[in-house]
């Protein structure tokens, strides 16, 4: 694929309407129908499971199955207690940051609909300077305006309500993408994106692909490990976001350095089956795509394992997108690692070939 602008205008709307959709972890399946139904056009079918993975599939008859998949999750909260003055106090339903939360607006799902909070915090002119205690998940809390237990009952408020942020996409100096959550709707995103090219090429695939978007990726990759079962692949790439570690206070003798603007960037892990990312990086390198590497320790922390470690092994690997700000509200991604992410997929996915089994004995 020639280096032409990928991400359309149609695309950009189907991005923003899907990342300002709610979809926390467990009540993913209304972003869901926003996803397939941008999909749909470009696809022979669909699978969906029980907890709300959505699968479209090309050339569903094939038995020789390649996976691309992104998780559809976001961090959140959960009511957890409601005392007598009417707050709220809350635990994580994924990796929700407490230090951001104090002056955060949230909402609160309800049967009845959205109630309105706030992430309250003491005034500075109140602190006591010489112990003050910095934000913590048994001190923060959400003010709704009622004036006491009761009043939040009233309101349809109760404990096990979910609670998201509603910070919109918005566009940074023309080429940044700002969102909550782009972790990892991008990654849906991308993989539909992936299947709107193969149709716009009109390119015939000799395997039949299977482009994930799979649920609850953030409380442990259970999404992934319920339907890899279902689809029982041959082969899997994941794509997930990654850190940007050029910001401030991140050690890069830790975490390595990756930086948006870059390029994808190809992992290395005992997950990530070697003969298929040796693949994707020649692909990567004979269409002159950039990209960056980086190393994993015991497990990639992404549905990777999930997938590479069931069915008797399933040769898998993964790209990621590199992002600032991971699990805040101002997640941050360059456009062009998007679209570079996007092709590499693609042109991957042109590389592969009937019945190959990546196998380092054959």
């Amino acid at each position: 694929m020639a280096k032409e602008k990928i991400i359309n205008e149609k695309s950009l709307e189907f991005l923003e309407k899907y990342l300002n959709n709610p979809s926390p972890t467990g009540y993913e399946w209304e972003g869901q129908k926003i996803w397939m139904d941008y999909v749909k056009p470009y696809v022979d079918e669909f699978i969906t499971d029980t907890y709300g993975t959505a699968v479209a599939v090309i050339n569903p008859d094939a038995k020789y199955r390649v996976v691309i998949e992104g998780h559809s999750d976001e961090i959140s909260w959960y009511v957890n207690y409601i005392n007598d003055e009417g707050l709220l106090y809350v635990i994580r339903n994924g990796g929700s940051d407490h230090q951001i939360a104090p002056s955060k607006w949230v909402n609160i799902h309800t049967k009845n609909g959205i109630v309105k909070g706030v992430f309250g915090w003491p005034a500075i002119h109140t602190r006591d300077k010489a112990k003050e205690e910095p934000p913590k998940l048994d001190n923060i809390f959400i003010d709704i305006g009622a004036k006491d237990k009761k009043e939040v009952e009233k309101m349809g408020v109760h404990v096990g309500c979910v609670i998201t942020y509603p910070d919109q996409f918005q566009i940074l100096n023309k080429d940044k993408f700002v969102c909550r959550a782009l972790d990892n709707r991008m990654g849906g995103f991308m993989i539909a994106e992936v299947a709107r090219l193969l149709k716009a090429n009109k390119k015939e695939l000799p395997f039949g692909l299977y482009i994930t978007n799979s649920v609850q990726e953030e409380i442990g990759l259970r999404g992934a490990e319920m339907i890899t079962q279902t689809i029982k692949p041959n082969v899997a790439i994941v794509t997930d976001v990654c850190h940007d570690t050029t910001t401030p206070m991140i050690n890069k003798k830790t975490e390595g350095e990756t930086k948006i603007g870059d390029g994808p960037v190809i992992s290395y892990a005992p997950a990530v089956q070697n003969k298929l990312r040796e693949r994707i990086i020649e692909t990567a390198e004979s269409n002159k795509i950039p990209f960056q590497r980086n190393a994993s320790s015991r497990y990639t922390g992404t549905d990777t394992d999930a997938f590479a470690y069931s069915n008797g092994g399933v040769a898998s690997a993964l790209i990621s997108l590199p992002l600032r700000y991971m699990h805040t509200t101002v997640e941050t991604v360059h456009k062009d690692d998007v679209e570079n992410v996007i092709r590499l997929i693609y042109e991957t996915l042109l590389n592969i070939k009937e019945g190959e089994t990546f196998s380092y004995f054959d």
